[in-house]
């Protein structure tokens, strides 16, 4: 792990595996769904050891201190040593995960389904124009 003073703020997050690559963290960025220490940032902002950084990772929220710079990615393991969860971060993402995991089923709301092979059939049958190829009327 190579240590330095500062680091860009879209490095360090790929670096840390917070998004699959650097571009990702980079449009995440741009997109306002990170700041550092409460602030909006840009992709080329430094990063020190000690800052806060607010991140989504799709629909998961984390609030996390950076704790060490790299310079390399590399294995998960190592990545999990640059930054440290805040426990206020943990606990909102596990409330999110239980509220998730006991929501409704989205499927569970449809009243009939899909349509049967029968029912296709009949819905093109009653959409079915004739030998018209057009809306208007030219007989």
């Amino acid at each position: 792990m190579n240590v330095t003073e500062t680091m860009r703020l879209d490095k360090w997050l790929w670096c840390a595996r917070f998004y699959k690559t650097r571009s990702l963290a980079t449009e995440e960025i741009a997109k306002g769904r990170v700041t550092v220490n409460g602030l909006a940032a840009k992709p080329a902002r430094d990063l020190r050891c000690g800052d806060t950084v607010a991140l989504r990772q799709g629909p998961v929220a984390r609030t996390v201190l950076v704790r060490a710079l790299s310079g390399a990615r590399g294995p998960a393991p190592v990545a999990q040593l640059l930054y440290e969860e805040t426990p206020e971060s943990i606990a909102a993402r596990e409330r999110a995960a239980e509220q998730r995991r006991l929501a409704p089923e989205p499927a569970a709301a449809l009243q009939e389904g899909r349509p049967t092979k029968r029912d296709r059939r009949n819905i093109d049958r009653a959409r079915d124009w004739g030998s018209r190829w057009s809306a208007s009327i030219d007989e």
